[in-house]
């Protein structure tokens, strides 16, 4: 069993490589934005990134961050505050590559990964315009259909990412996650070559050892390195323990239309103050 590293969040995000595969999952999932934040102060360049299955905030930052060469995703919105500013403008802009995919198809991919498979079928993308322009998806004939009856079937290439960067609500000292209702983090976690988390706060108590807590926990087994982040997915919110912060997402959509204004956020929210100024900053 590998031991799952402790560290700091500007020390687990070292352990993003320039132009991987990077997973994040969808926003009020498991959106990891401090890591994100931490990521861009790094330098990080030439991500390939993959949304699970949508992407938001911080999808949209690391875009205009000028960090990602490439996107796998269903959609990227900031949901009721509005179109993702910096994704649609390196989308016209051609500055991203975008490989258009479905909900059902994202997560069928990692589950082929989860499971060591190489493709995966799936029925429902066939005839969609998303399916024409996927020369790496392909379309064979069901083998155990009927003998003269045509039933085309969809197959989708395995998706193992290189890091999957996922934030939750807690885990415990022997490097156990808590992902409770969120299945699809341990998903991700599972067809990952490398996952590193962030989470509100540290437990003593084995979340492996109670039935109570052991169906909804990750395995230490499937994660690299933790790095606590009190209020890690702000200005997202994170399942029953915090809401959206939506004045300072109303005030990420404004800014994020204009190149300069998207520069001063990222130098007064990015750059240098931690989460907890950044917080107050916005009240």
């Amino acid at each position: 069993m590998q031991q799952t590293k402790f560290l700091s969040v500007d020390e687990l995000v070292t352990m993003v490589p320039d132009d991987c595969n990077l997973a994040i999952i969808k926003d009020d999932s498991s959106a990891p934005s401090e890591a994100v934040r931490a990521l861009i102060r790094r330098g990080v360049k030439g991500l390939h990134l993959l949304t699970v299955p949508t992407g938001g905030y911080p999808s949209d930052l690391l875009i205009g961050a000028d960090c990602v060469a490439s996107v796998e995703t269903s959609g990227v919105s900031l949901a009721e505050f509005g179109p993702a500013p910096r994704f649609g403008k390196a989308v016209k802009s051609g500055k991203i590559v975008i490989r258009d995919a479905t909900c059902p198809a994202v997560y069928a991919a990692l589950q082929a990964g989860e499971k060591g498979l190489p493709f995966i079928p799936l029925r429902g993308v066939l005839g969609s315009d998303v399916a024409k322009n996927r020369d790496d998806w392909k379309v064979i004939d069901n083998p155990f259909a009927k003998d003269g009856d045509s039933d085309p079937v969809l197959l989708l290439a395995a998706i193992r990412p290189d890091v999957a960067l996922i934030h939750a609500e807690k885990a415990d000292r022997f490097g156990n996650v808590w992902v409770g209702r969120e299945k699809e983090m341990a998903t991700v976690a599972h067809a990952a070559h490398c996952t590193l988390v962030t989470v509100e706060e540290i437990v003593d108590e084995d979340l492996m050892a109670s039935t109570t807590t052991a169906a909804g926990t990750l395995s230490n087994m499937y994660v690299d390195a933790i790095a606590q982040a009190k209020n890690g997915a702000w200005p997202v919110g994170l399942g029953d323990l915090y809401g959206r912060d939506g004045a300072h997402l109303q005030l990420y959509a404004a800014a994020a239309r204009d190149d300069d204004a998207f520069e001063d956020y990222l130098q007064q929210f990015v750059m240098t103050a931690p989460v907890a100024d950044k917080i107050k900053a916005t009240a």
